[in-house]
């Protein structure tokens, strides 16, 4: 119903500024055909799950996807999944991730098994990305069924004096790519992070493909694998064209990655590569980065574990710029849940229908388009919950109108109440002995006191309530 209403235009006019790595500053968008964004992000590599900092970027790529959404822009997406290729370290002689990850489960390295392991991880990576209320990508290609695309333009590049062969692969010469680098952070040739060796033309030239004569695919310069960085860039040119808008990662892509995405797409195809360039920076622990190779990775499962919701977690890097650092603590996060739950309390006591808050609307687009800036939009959030000259109907349509982009619960909670499926007591109806039982048992979940929860439950039910956890806070029903 509200959808509807919401959807209604379809002519974007509202400037939006994005922060543009390539050129290091804030510059207004204009896509490349009228009224269509194209996108395209770098997927997961899956050897394993995907931890709290990975899941960062796929939340960014959603805010950005429904932000243009919210705008009026039809928007295409592209998020790839990394199947081979994704070496360990930054140095051309390290190990393919999914290598190491048959290796950690006592599985034989052969193609069958690594495609299988693939599998296992692609569908822990669509549950994760779900579970956070992010969009499916219009399209989520799979490098192992693109290897074709990758030997053309790798033969593209041979032909056009932009690569050579060694003994271990096939190389791109980065000294023929003037612009090489644009993105900044690239290393120096004596430290450079793609490694040393005696055969490269420049230290930072970096593998095409690799030859491997025992797992890969047959190619007229011999059987192997193609590099990480040319998966990237085959794909997002197969969907997307040899243009495309806005292309989004974490800050740790930018120095080798994307800048060998764009060296290789512009030089093979003699037309700009993406656009703008969006880059979320680290999830931290304890002040270190959040990695694997870290050894401090948490997965969103542990989270869940912790009895804290995706939605919540979600709702807790809305908090955070996403070009600013966020620091993860239990404690932070159990915050962010409290302040989440409360805010779905707050919508579902509201009554009535309206129209949607037009001083308000425009403060949350000011936010949104200056930057995604989200922590501004969720306080401007917070301050039309808290205005009582704003009517309970008015309110809950801008609320709904938020959520559109936010993603957080409102929706769905409206939904559940329109549906029948889940009745939503307000506090009022409730006996204040109860809802105060109830707000000590969420303190005591919040505090990982799982026995005083269960305590606390049973004292409910003995009252003649039922108290359901679900994953848009917990509901008080009589017996």
């Amino acid at each position: 119903m509200y959808l509807l209403m919401f959807f209604l235009k379809k002519n974007p006019t509202a400037e939006i500024r994005l922060f543009n790595t390539k050129g290091r500053m804030k510059e207004a968008f204009q896509p490349l055909s009228k009224g269509q964004v194209k996108m395209y992000s770098c997927g997961p590599t899956v050897y394993d799950y995907a931890h709290i900092g990975n899941l960062r970027s796929f939340v960014l790529s959603d805010i950005t996807r429904r932000v243009f959404e919210y705008a009026g822009y039809e928007v295409k997406q592209v998020i790839n999944i990394t199947d081979f290729g994704h070496l360990v370290g930054d140095a051309d002689d390290t190990e393919d991730k999914m290598l190491l990850g048959l290796r950690r489960e006592g599985l034989a390295l052969n193609m069958e098994n690594m495609l299988s392991l693939a599998d296992t991880y692609i569908d822990a990576f669509k549950e994760d990305i779900q579970a956070m209320n992010v969009h499916t990508p219009d399209v989520l290609p799979r490098a192992s069924d693109h290897v074709r695309g990758m030997v053309a333009y790798i033969e593209t590049l041979l032909q056009k004096n932009y690569a050579y062969a060694t003994s271990d692969g096939i190389y791109f010469d980065t000294a023929k790519f003037s612009d090489y680098g644009v993105l900044g952070g690239s290393g120096s040739e004596e430290h450079s992070r793609i490694g040393v060796s005696a055969e490269k033309k420049n230290q930072k030239d970096f593998a095409l493909w690799k030859f491997n004569s025992e797992i890969g695919w047959d190619a007229p310069w011999g059987k192997g694998v193609p590099g990480w960085h040319i998966e990237c860039t085959a794909m997002s040119t197969r969907y997307l064209g040899k243009s495309f808008d806005i292309h989004t990662g974490g800050i740790d892509h930018i120095a080798i990655h994307h800048n060998n995405e764009i060296a290789q797409a512009e030089s093979a195809n003699n037309k700009p590569y993406a656009r703008f360039w969006l880059h979320n920076e680290f999830v931290t622990f304890d002040s270190k980065r959040i990695g694997k190779s870290e050894g401090n990775a948490i997965t969103l499962r542990q989270v869940v574990d912790k009895g804290i919701s995706p939605l919540s977690y979600r709702y807790w890097l809305l908090t955070g710029h996403y070009r600013q650092s966020m620091n993860f603590t239990w404690d932070a996060v159990h915050a962010a849940q409290t302040a989440r739950e409360r805010a779905l309390r707050a919508f579902s006591e509201l009554k009535g229908k309206g129209e949607v808050d037009e001083v308000y609307r425009k403060l949350f687009e000011g936010a949104l388009y200056d930057d995604l800036n989200t922590p501004e939009a969720v306080a401007v959030m917070w301050r039309l919950i808290k205005d009582e000259t704003v009517s309970q109907g008015s309110k809950k349509a801008t609320l709904l109108l938020f959520d559109t982009v936010f993603g957080i619960g409102f929706l769905s909670l409206e939904k559940k109440a329109d549906s029948a499926k889940i009745s939503v007591s307000s506090e009022k109806e409730i006996p204040d002995d109860v809802q105060q039982l109830s707000d000590k048992r969420e303190q005591a979940r919040t505090e990982g006191n799982w026995n005083e929860a269960d305590t606390l439950r049973a004292q409910i039910e003995a009252l003649g309530f039922t108290v359901e956890d679900t994953p848009d806070g917990p509901v008080l029903r009589r017996t």
